[in-house]
């Protein structure tokens, strides 16, 4: 008789929760006017207290920004909620494996409770399956990635091949997210923030000197270098073994920097709004992303700005 094959978290939650659940289709919408829960207990599904929930101390997610929860909320509250989280006990509570912002959503809403599939899941197990929550479904930045295979590596006592296998990714494809990770904070920040691209991290990452590579990175935001660009002028450095010519010192200190980071933070939390602030001594530029129309329409009247 052949042998039964073997489990992958890989396969992602279908996997995990397809035996028991339903066809996918919309679980029934919490009322608007009321702001109460309203389901019925679909089968395979059951509620929980929203109170009851804790999140997971795996979560990948650095930021769960106000908007995009905004946004969540009025579709829940419009059509419902289209996928439970999944969750296990905690002692008396339960800790989420997926599903987080869905969860924060309810407590926007100030719903009661929530349809949840309670699960069994060793603390490996859980950390997977959230990560490829968030990689599936959640569009995690790539540093956010690279930090969440870092912590299944680390906690967990995974080689990089196992790492990959439980999340059903090419062991190159975490090799090279994790070398995200040897940029300094300042490249991080851009790169969690949208700024720079995983293409031009993976050509930055050919130079050696943090300084001169930081200089780099900021050129390429203010000029819109593509990476192609800044391939050759990574080789021109190479090959000359001098800086690149970028026409601009770095300047500042790491007291500038902090105070810098200070300010996005600010600025970020009064806009409600991701902000960069790219500095140098002689002039600068402040980045504000925005989701469509409304959002930015929100932001020109936050700024008192009128159209």
């Amino acid at each position: 008789m052949a042998a039964a094959p073997k489990s992958r978290l890989g396969r992602g939650l279908g996997g995990l929760i397809a035996s028991a659940a339903p066809a996918a289709s919309a679980i029934p919408k919490a009322e608007a006017a009321t702001a109460t829960v309203t389901v019925s207990a679909a089968p395979g599904y059951q509620e929980i207290a929203v109170h009851l929930v804790e999140p997971s101390p795996y979560q990948a997610r650095r930021e769960l920004p106000a908007e995009q929860l905004s946004e969540l909320a009025e579709s829940i509250r419009s059509e419902g909620l289209l996928q439970p989280i999944v969750v296990r006990k905690s002692g008396d509570k339960f800790q989420l494996i997926a599903g987080e912002r869905r969860w924060r959503a309810f407590q926007l809403l100030k719903l009661k409770a929530i349809p949840a599939r309670i699960v069994e899941a060793s603390n490996a197990s859980s950390a997977a399956l959230g990560l490829i929550e968030n990689l599936q479904r959640e569009g995690l930045n790539p540093i956010e990635e690279a930090h969440g295979f870092a912590s299944l590596i680390r906690d967990f006592d995974l080689t990089q091949e196992t790492a990959a296998d439980r999340v059903g990714k090419a062991r190159a494809t975490v090799a090279n997210t994790l070398r995200l990770l040897a940029l300094d904070a300042e490249i991080q920040g851009f790169l969690a923030k949208n700024l720079l691209s995983v293409g031009h991290a993976k050509v930055l990452l050919g130079i050696a000197d943090t300084a001169h590579r930081a200089v780099l990175a900021r050129r390429v935001i203010e000029e819109g270098l593509s990476v192609r660009t800044t391939e050759k002028l990574v080789q021109e450095r190479k090959a000359t073994s001098g800086p690149v010519r970028t026409g601009k010192t770095r300047g500042g200190s790491a007291k500038d920097a902090e105070a810098v980071a200070g300010i996005e933070k600010k600025l970020s939390s009064h806009l409600g709004a991701r902000v960069a602030v790219l500095h140098t001594p002689k002039k600068g530029r402040i980045v504000i992303e925005y989701r469509g129309n409304e959002d930015l329409q929100r932001l020109l009247e936050k700024l008192g700005i009128e159209t």
